[in-house]
């Protein structure tokens, strides 16, 4: 038993297959750095957890 030889309009989806591959590894990977650059830079900030703190809290001057 031997395999038929490859078509020709299945080496052409192969190129477009391939092209739309990187592009999609393309997209992932700068969503990617965008996601790690916007984490980092948001840093120790703290988020809503319940609990009133001293330095969250505005200061009123008492007359």
């Amino acid at each position: 038993m031997s395999f038929q030889p490859e078509h020709e309009i299945h080496k052409r989806r192969f190129g477009r297959n391939l092209g739309i591959g990187l592009l999609l590894a393309l997209f992932v990977g700068i969503v990617f750095g965008l996601t790690v650059v916007k984490v980092l830079a948001i840093g120790e900030k703290r988020g809503f957890d319940g609990v009133v703190r001293q330095e969250v809290t505005p200061q009123v001057k008492q007359p």
